[in-house]
Formats: structure tokens, sequence, C-alpha cells
């Protein structure tokens, strides 16, 4: 068989004793599949990682928030300039029936109709009326120029979210380009790994996924220039040894992070 696994009793250990280390056998061109494989995987991780940081998806969500903040000011507005020309509405209406009272009494006046002494009264109204036609059209002045100002305030405001959602739809259109570009990578990159995966066979690769899981994505790494290229330590001399004395076939792991050793020729032994 390819792939196998040999249990034997460690050294210095009484026989019977529960401490024994099963030995996974694996033809060596097998465990060179794993660097492979371990490549594929280190650039898909890669690849998962630059999707969850892409530096538009802050953006995007930043002008979110803040065209989310501009809608709830534009409805303030809206209900404000509202209020404001409803006030508008009432006070013009006061002024109009200031002005039609005193165009009746001026009507009656001009007739002649009535006493003297109603004559003098309906002047002694105009008088008034007209001092409180020219105190409500100041009222109606000063509303109308908030009116407007308000006015005003909705108009930008709306011309702002516009410019707004157009950046919003860009910021998209820009991570989204960026997400289709990441997938298309994957998609190529990934389109081998099935086939590596069964070059190495099963036992193997429940091993690698096994350790790739609590290593943080790295599992297979070669051994190089007697360092570990998993934990970048450099090895010694008795793992050297045991490393040197081993089988080529079999699969072998560094004491310190438990990842998988690639024996190659650079490997120093």
């Amino acid at each position: 068989m390819d792939v196998r696994r040999r249990c034997e009793r460690r050294a210095g250990r009484p026989r019977g004793s529960r401490s024994r280390r099963c030995v996974l056998k694996a033809d060596p061109s097998r465990q060179w599949r794993l660097l492979d494989l371990q490549a594929i995987d280190s650039r898909l991780d890669q690849i998962t990682h630059a999707k969850a940081t892409l530096p538009q998806t802050p953006a995007v969500e930043a002008a979110r928030r803040e065209l989310g903040a501009l809608e709830t000011d534009i409805v303030n507005a809206r209900t404000a300039a509202g209020d404001v020309q409803r006030e508008l509405t009432k006070s013009d209406q006061d002024v109009q029936l200031v002005r039609d009272r005193a165009a009746r009494n001026q009507s009656r006046l001009d007739a002649g109709q009535g006493s003297a002494k109603d004559l003098q009264a309906l002047q002694h109204e105009l008088a008034s009326l007209a001092r409180r036609q020219a105190e409500l059209e100041e009222v109606e002045l000063e509303v109308m120029e908030r009116s407007e100002a308000l006015t005003a305030r909705v108009t930008e405001l709306e011309a702002r979210r516009a410019e707004l959602v157009a950046r919003v739809a860009d910021l998209e259109a820009e991570r989204d380009a960026a997400v289709t570009k990441l997938d298309a990578e994957a998609e190529e990159v990934a389109s081998g790994r099935a086939n590596i995966v069964a070059g190495v066979g099963e036992e193997l690769i429940a091993l690698y996924e096994k350790i790739r899981a609590s290593s943080g994505g790295l599992a297979a790494a070669e051994l190089r220039h007697r360092r570990c290229g998993g934990c970048r330590l450099e090895l010694g001399n008795v793992d050297l040894s045991r490393i040197r004395n081993a089988p080529e076939d079999e699969v072998v792991r560094c004491e310190e992070c438990r990842r998988i050793m690639i024996r190659t020729g650079e490997s120093g032994l």
C-alpha cells in the first residue's frame, strides 16, 4: 500500500505500556504532493482573507452610514419646511382676512352709509386694520424668509444625497469587481486540487486537514536547511538524527509545531 499506518513502542518504554506512537507511511511522491496541495490551500486562504478585508468594504459601509444620516436630515428638513409652509399659509390667511375687512369697511365708508358717528368709527377701524395688516405682513415676510431658507436646505440636502448615492454605487461596483476577480482566481487556483487530493491518499489527507484546522491553515511544509518550514525553527541534532534514520516513506512531523515535514534534497540531512 502507498499509505499505511504502523504503530510501534517508543524506545525505553516497557512492553505493554500505552506509550506508543503510530507512524503513518506514505510513498515519498505522495508526500511531495502535499506541498502542491499546501500551496493551493495557502493561496485560497489568502484569497478568502483578501475578500474579507477589501478596502472598498469599509468605504461602502461608511458611505452607507453617511447616506442613512443624510436621509434622516432630509426627513427632518422636509418636516420643518412643511411646518413653516403651514405657518406661512395661516399667516397669509390672517393678512387676507384683515384686507377683506378693510375692503368692506372702505366700501361702506365710500358709500357714505350710516351716521357720522358710524363713519367716524369706520375710519378709526380702517386705521387700526392698516396697522394690523402691516404687523401681519411683517410676520408673513419673516415666515416666508424662513420657508425659503428651509426649502433651499432641502434642495441642498437632496443634491448631496444624489452625489452620495452615486458614490455608494461606484464603491459597490469597485468592491464587486474586486470580489469577482478574486473569485475567478480562487476557481483557477482550486481547479487542480481534487486531482492532487486523489493522488495523496485518504489517510494522509485526513491527517493534513486535521493539522490545517489546528495550525492556522499550514499543515505541510518543506524541511529545508534543517529548518521546519512551518514554525521556522532549526531542528536539533536529536530530531535530525531521528529524521535521517527514518525510512523515506515515513511521514515525519515537527516536534515543535506538529506539522508534516516534507524531506527534499535541500533538507540538509
